[in-house]
C-alpha cells in the first residue's frame, strides 16, 4: 500500500527538520526563537543552501497538513477574513504600537499604558493585539500586556515614539523600508482592492489594458494612472513613502545580481548596452564598475535623468565623463535612439505595463536592434501552482522550467512562495498590469519580434528575479 499523503508530508517535515539541526549544530548557529527581535545576524542559521531549501520543504508541508486536515470551513475563513488582519496591522503600524511594544521591552506592556501612548482605545488595543497575537506577530505574554516577535520587529522603524509623533511625515526616512513597503501595500493596495471586483466585472473596464482603468484609479476618482495621481498635490506623504518602499525593494533584488547570470565578459570594447528604463542606473554602475570598458548609455525620463547625474558624479564621475557611460533623457513609447546595441538591458519594465504597451517598448527596441543583438530583461517569472512538463517551445529553452517542490507538494511550494503572486496582484491594482509567466512572456516578446533562448532562474542574491535572454526573430 502506497504511504498516504499525510505520511509523505510528515516525512518531509521529518527529514527537513533534521537537516536544519544537523546543519545548525555544524555552523554552532541556532534557529532563533519567535519571541526575540529580528536582526540580520539572527538569519544566520538560513546561510547554508541546503538549510533555506529544507526550509521551504518544513514550512511547505506543514502549510499542506494543515490545509489536508483543518475543515476545509477554515481553510476558506483564513483566506475570507485576511483582510481582517491587514486592517488590524495596518491601525497598530500606523499608531507606532510596533515601536511602543520595542521601548517596554521583552516583558511586555499593558493595553493601559499602550492606549496612552498610540491614542487608541484599551479594548480595542487588546484585540488587535490578542488577534494578530494568534498568529505570531506579537505575543501576549499575560491577559492583556503584548510584546513584539521577531515578525512584528520586522516593522520596527528603530525611531523613539517620541520621534515619530514630532515628525510623523518622516516615520519612514532612514529606513531599510520593509515597513514603508507593508503600509503601501495596506494603504494605496487596500484603496485599490476595494473597487477590483467592480473592474472586473464592469464591460468597460473587463478586458481593459489601460493605466487610468486600474481599481486604484476607480476608488480614487482620479482617472490618472497611479504615478500621475501619487505626484498630484496632497499625496507628498504617500510619495516620500512609496520611494523607500521601492529602495526596500530593491534591496531585495541588489543591482549586482544583474552580473550573476547574462555572460557580460563576453562582450569587448566596442559593444554597447542599453540600460532602458533605468532609473538612476543602479544596475549600470554594477556594470560599469565591474566591466571597466564596456559602454553604457543609461536611459530614463528626462526627471530622472536629472537625478541620476548626481548620483554617477557622486560615484563613478570619470566613467561619464570618459563617455564610457552616457545619461540620456528617452521616453520607452518613442523610437529608440541608440542604434545597433549589443544588448538591450531591462530591469522591471515589462512588469509595469499591460500586453499592448509592453509590445510597443519592445517593438522599438526591435526596429533599433542588429540580428546580433540581445535582449536581457529582468523580471519575476510567475511559476504554475500545478507540474509542467510541457516546454513552451518545441525545441526547450534551457533554465525555462523553474525548480520544483518535491511530490506531494505544489510545484510551486504553496503559500510560502506567495511573493510573485502578491505583486502580479499589486501591478493589477494600482497600474492594471501584471506580472507574467513563462509562456505568456513567451507571446509576448515574440509578438514584438524577439525570442526567448534562455532563462537564468537565479539563486542566492539573484532568486527574486529572473533572468530572460532573447534574440531578434
Amino acid at each position: 500500500m502506497a504511504p498516504s499523503t499525510l505520511s509523505q508530508l510528515y516525512k518531509l517535515i521529518a527529514e527537513s527538520v533534521a537537516a536544519i539541526d544537523a546543519s545548525c549544530a555544524t555552523r554552532g548557529v541556532e534557529v532563533p526563537s519567535i519571541d526575540s527581535a529580528f536582526t540580520p545576524g539572527s538569519e544566520a542559521f538560513r546561510m547554508d543552501p541546503t538549510v533555506a531549501e529544507a526550509i521551504n520543504i518544513a514550512t511547505a508541508s506543514a502549510y499542506q497538513i494543515a490545509a489536508l486536515l483543518e475543515p476545509p470551513s477554515v481553510s476558506v475563513s483564513h483566506i475570507a477574513s485576511g483582510h481582517y488582519k491587514a486592517i488590524a496591522l495596518r491601525a497598530l503600524l500606523e499608531t507606532n504600537t510596533v515601536e511602543i511594544l520595542r521601548e517596554a521591552g521583552p516583558k511586555g506592556i499593558h493595553v493601559d499604558e499602550i492606549a496612552k501612548r498610540n491614542q487608541l482605545d484599551p479594548n480595542k488595543n487588546a484585540r488587535l493585539l490578542r488577534y494578530l497575537s494568534t498568529y505570531y506577530l506579537f505575543r501576549e505574554v499575560e491577559p492583556d500586556v503584548f510584546s513584539n516577535t521577531r515578525i512584528s520587529s520586522m516593522l520596527d522603524t528603530g525611531k523613539s515614539v517620541d520621534e515619530l509623533l514630532a515628525k510623523p511625515r518622516d516615520r519612514h526616512v532612514g529606513t531599510s523600508g520593509f515597513a514603508a513597503l507593508i503600509e503601501h501595500i495596506l494603504d494605496e493596495g487596500w484603496m485599490g482592492a476595494t473597487s477590483a471586483v467592480a473592474t472586473l466585472r464592469d464591460p468597460k473596464t473587463r478586458f481593459s489594458g489601460e493605466p487610468t482603468d486600474a481599481p486604484l484609479a476607480r476608488t480614487t476618482g482620479s482617472n490618472v494612472p497611479f504615478w500621475v495621481w501619487i505626484e498630484q498635490p496632497g499625496q507628498e506623504m504617500r510619495l516620500q513613502r512609496f520611494g523607500i518602499a521601492m529602495q526596500g525593494v530593491a534591496a531585495m533584488q541588489p543591482a549586482e545580481a544583474a552580473l550573476d547570470s547574462f555572460d557580460w565578459k563576453s562582450l569587448g570594447v566596442e559593444d554597447v548596452v542599453v540600460d532602458v528604463g533605468a532609473g538612476v542606473g543602479a544596475v549600470s554602475l554594477a556594470l560599469a564598475k565591474s566591466y571597466p570598458s564596456l559602454k553604457i548609455v543609461v536611459q530614463d525620463r528626462d526627471a530622472v535623468i536629472v537625478q541620476a547625474n548626481g548620483i554617477w558624479a557622486k560615484e563613478l564621475p570619470e566613467a561619464v565623463r570618459s563617455g564610457r557611460v552616457k545619461l540620456q533623457g528617452h521616453d520607452v513609447f518613442t523610437p529608440q535612439p541608440v542604434k545597433g546595441a549589443s544588448v538591450f538591458l531591462l530591469k522591471q519594465i515589462l512588469h509595469d505595463w499591460s500586453d499592448s504597451y509592453a509590445i510597443t517598448i519592445l517593438k522599438h527596441l526591435r526596429a533599433a536592434a542588429t540580428p546580433k543583438t540581445k535582449l536581457v530583461a529582468m523580471e519575476s517569472i510567475v511559476p504554475y501552482a500545478c507540474r509542467d512538463t510541457r516546454t513552451v517551445d518545441k525545441d526547450g529553452i534551457p533554465g525555462a522550467m523553474p525548480h520544483e517542490a518535491p511530490e506531494p507538494l505544489l510545484a510551486n511550494f504553496g503559500p510560502i512562495n506567495d511573493m510573485q503572486y502578491n505583486s502580479d496582484f499589486t501591478m493589477f491594482l494600482l497600474g492594471n498590469s501584471q506580472e507574467r509567466t513563462i509562456d505568456h512572456f513567451y507571446s509576448l516578446l515574440l509578438a514584438a519580434g524577439w525570442k526567448i533562448i534562455r532563462v537564468y532562474q537565479g539563486e542566492g542574491r539573484s532568486a527574486f528575479m529572473q533572468q530572460m535572454e532573447a534574440v531578434p526573430v
